[in-house]
């Protein structure tokens, strides 16, 4: 997804990745790559972004600088506490797959959903409700609520679902 300045038809860049505070689901900010994050990888405080549509607007040009720049960012940057790519397991060491996709609300920048993965199988979607912890090894999610899932109607794995985002011409 592009960013741009808004009112005017300046890509900063776009989005190649998010990062997630583990200690409150916060989405912190974005990563871009492109426009003006041709020679370095740039971010975007969730913060500064105006508003999401066909492309995230933001206010200015100066809302996007290298990561390094923002000190508060800084633990979060050097921990090896990530939640996208990351193992869940219940509190018991069940392994429900790897985290492959979030969904977060856009009015809160907090995640909702984790979406596991298992090979080449979606998991059961798991609410952020249900994370414990998340440890360098894995995120951590209560047992009974795994269990609470399976016992239920037969749910169905649910796949995140990605809009359709018209490519601008350039």
């Amino acid at each position: 997804m592009d960013v741009m300045v808004e009112g005017t038809s300046d890509v900063l860049g776009q989005i190649a990745g998010i990062l997630i505070n583990p200690d409150t689901a916060a989405i912190e900010g974005f990563f871009l790559y492109g426009g003006q994050a041709r020679n370095q990888p740039l971010f975007l405080a969730a913060a500064d972004i105006v508003r999401f549509g066909t492309a995230v607007m933001v206010s200015d040009s100066v809302a996007v600088a290298p990561a390094e720049d923002r000190v508060r960012l800084r633990p979060l940057l050097e921990g090896k506490r990530p939640v996208l790519g990351q193992r869940i397991r219940t509190e018991r060491g069940r392994n429900l797959g790897v985290c492959r996709d979030v969904q977060f609300t856009t009015r809160a920048m907090r995640v909702e959903w984790l979406f596991p993965k298992r090979l080449w199988r979606w998991g059961v979607a798991l609410p952020a409700t249900v994370v414990v912890k998340i440890t360098p090894a894995a995120i951590i999610v209560q047992n009974d609520a795994v269990m609470r899932k399976r016992s239920r109607a037969r749910l169905l794995p649910v796949e995140p679902v990605l809009p359709v985002v018209p490519v601008p011409e350039t």
